[in-house]
């Protein structure tokens, strides 16, 4: 274990994370390796009145430590036990290193749209997955977690051993203790079907009729989503988008596709076609999200319904002429996602068949708070149709939007902050509600 404080040769590098709106200011940091160090690095913390937060990449960061934060990026070991069908996943591994393992075994993890996310941190949060519809959250299929709880001891949580606090850790998005390993399952996937469409934002209207319609029909077999952004004019991106404002569907697939499904969004002609068979190792290229730190802002509602006035309303709010750049994110949700796992968990709001996420930029003076007023009036469009939130998909410095439903209800609140004055009495972890999960 090695801590730094504030001066010292390497501070800034231990703290710096993946989002680079929220800086971190701990008084102390420690860079942990083990198990055993984060225990130490809570009984420090204790020790110093101080409070905890952890960090393993930092795309989740939200309120800046100013107490003792524990780095687990060191924490990179991943063992997968093909014969089970499941992985060990320590606290700083990002899902690219699960995902590499599993599909050696022609095994893939429940992973999301960045590989370059924390593993653990995603989890905890629920992890809405690229195969989501098909197998439900990541939460859902969590064997075991080891968990260091703020006494400083480390626990083994299963749902016998330590039922509330295993069924708490999965979704509620609380820090009740930091998860220094857990174990997941593994599912039989070496394929999927899928890639994506871009369109032009000319198209706008068009596409996100057709995709729509897509998830009306959809089978479970298929989470699809539809972003759009516009591209910068740099030879990173393909010639057909170049600087341009597109339409992204993505579409991730245990089985091959109906054809039919894809014929409406085809028909209206795509500027890129990458529609075919991906290998489970290369999940990454479906979204292609951005993998280098960077600042950024943003929110997001769950949805009961998506009705055509609100698509109308985001692609006026969000679209090429928004008063500042906008990455909207709208992902189907519903089939496993909405039914209850096996063991219990604290994943609300699974009657939702959309999730709404608007993003932008957030590096220049002034961009939060701009940004903000433009995601306001499209979470404002969105309110009649909203039946929750997703607190780990809040980004950036934490805001209040009077727009924005709870990221939790009221029952699920009640126990989790239950759970919480059992195993956190005391208030050593900062709420990653309103910081950062270990991601």
């Amino acid at each position: 274990m090695e801590t730094f404080f504030a001066g010292d040769e390497g501070y800034e590098a231990e703290v710096a994370g993946f989002q680079t709106g929220v800086r971190h200011r701990p008084a102390a940091v420690v860079a942990a390796s083990s198990a055993d160090d984060v225990a130490g690095a809570v009984r420090l913390a204790r020790a110093r009145g101080a409070r905890v937060a952890v960090q393993a990449t930092g795309h989740g960061a939200r309120v800046p430590a100013d107490g003792v934060l524990v780095t687990t990026r060191r924490m990179a070991g991943v063992r997968v036990d093909p014969a089970a069908r499941t992985a060990y996943v320590e606290a700083g591994v990002r899902w690219s290193a699960v995902i590499e393992q599993a599909a050696a075994h022609g095994l893939a993890p429940l992973a999301g749209s960045s590989p370059g996310v924390g593993a653990v941190g995603y989890t905890l949060g629920g992890g809405v997955g690229l195969l989501g519809r098909t197998f439900g959250y990541a939460a859902d299929h969590v064997r075991a977690l080891d968990v260091v709880t703020s006494d400083g001891e480390l626990r083994h949580v299963t749902a016998t051993s330590e039922p509330d606090l295993f069924w708490a850790l999965r979704g509620g998005g609380e820090l009740l203790g930091i998860v220094v390993g857990m174990e997941v399952a593994l599912m039989p996937v070496p394929i999927v079907y899928g890639g994506g469409l871009h369109f032009d934002a000319a198209h706008a209207a068009a596409v996100l009729a057709a995709f729509r319609d897509l998830t009306g029909a959809a089978p479970e077999t298929l989470t699809s989503s539809v972003g759009m952004v516009g591209l910068p004019p740099i030879d990173a991106v393909p010639e057909p988008l170049r600087g341009r404002h597109v339409l992204h569907v993505r579409l991730a697939s245990t089985e091959p596709l109906d054809p039919s499904l894809l014929a409406p969004l085809r028909a209206i002609g795509p500027l890129v076609d990458r529609v075919g068979e991906v290998p489970a190792a290369d999940v990454g290229s479906i979204y292609g999200d951005p993998d280098f730190p960077h600042a950024y802002v943003g929110d997001n509602v769950l949805l009961g319904e998506l009705p055509p006035e609100l698509l109308a309303a985001v692609r006026t709010l969000a679209g090429p002429a928004a008063s500042v750049p906008c990455v909207v994110d709208l992902r189907h949700l519903g089939g496993a996602m909405a039914r209850a796992p096996e063991v219990a968990n604290a994943v609300p709001y699974r009657e939702a068949t959309h999730i709404l996420r608007v993003l932008s930029p957030a590096g220049e003076p002034g961009a939060v708070d701009a940004a903000r007023a433009v995601h306001h009036e499209v979470f404002a469009a969105a309110a009649p149709f909203a039946v929750g939130r997703v607190a780990a998909f809040g980004y950036g410095p934490v805001g209040a939007d009077p727009s924005l439903p709870a990221p939790r209800d009221p029952a699920t609140t009640r126990r989790l902050a239950q759970v919480k004055d059992k195993f956190d009495p005391d208030g050593v972890f900062l709420s990653v509600v309103d910081a950062n999960m270990c991601s």
